[in-house]
């Protein structure tokens, strides 16, 4: 199977320290009235933050944050596993599009933690247009956005979901995990009904 892979809040715990760095920021620089849109996936959406603000933010910590990060849990011995297995594995990331040295520093974590992956698409914006052009079997990301678009264009989408972010219902495309076993599971439980 070909599988995609979004980078921050799946391979790389980025997300989380974003969360904490912007709870910070907002509070403790802004002196700011904390979340305003708690249903907001991105910082630059949960919070009633100028575009100054905003930059600063992304400016300061942004790249400091990605060149701390490390794997989530589960995620190098996962990725290992589904590359014994034979399958793909393709990275399919907006990163970089905000920040250009964020493509390097995960470039440089994936060789720190001997990642592998077959295939790169940085910059992206539109997933769904990658999914389709390399036929994508599954695509795992965070973002329930992404997630939605992706089900609902029949692609099986595996929505990596942290506790506090949107609920989505699932069906036979879209799959709520929450951990990097469960993504195994359903890998190798889908690799077995095509067999």
């Amino acid at each position: 199977m070909k599988i995609g892979l979004d980078v921050d809040g799946v391979i790389l715990n980025s997300e989380n320290e974003i969360r904490l760095k912007a709870e910070l920021y907002d509070l403790l620089e802004l002196k700011g009235k904390g979340v305003m849109h708690p249903n907001e996936f991105l910082e630059c959406d949960r919070y009633d933050w100028s575009k100054e603000e905003l930059n600063n933010f992304r400016e300061k910590y942004l790249l400091e944050i990605s060149n701390n990060s490390y794997p989530m849990p589960g995620a190098k011995q996962i990725i290992e596993r589904l590359r014994k297995d034979g399958h793909k594995l393709v990275i399919i990331t907006a990163r970089g599009i905000t920040i250009k040295e964020m493509k390097q520093a995960a470039i440089n974590k994936f060789k720190e933690y001997n990642l592998e992956f077959d295939q790169y698409f940085w910059k992206e914006e539109s997933k769904l247009d990658i999914c389709k052009k390399e036929n994508i079997d599954v695509m795992i990301d965070d973002k329930a956005s992404i997630c939605k678009l992706t089900s609902e264009n029949k692609i099986k989408t595996l929505y990596f979901r942290d506790v506090n972010r949107q609920k989505l219902e699932e069906n036979e495309y879209l799959k709520e995990v929450n951990n990097w076993g469960e993504i195994y599971r359903y890998i190798y439980n889908l690799n077995m009904e095509e067999k």
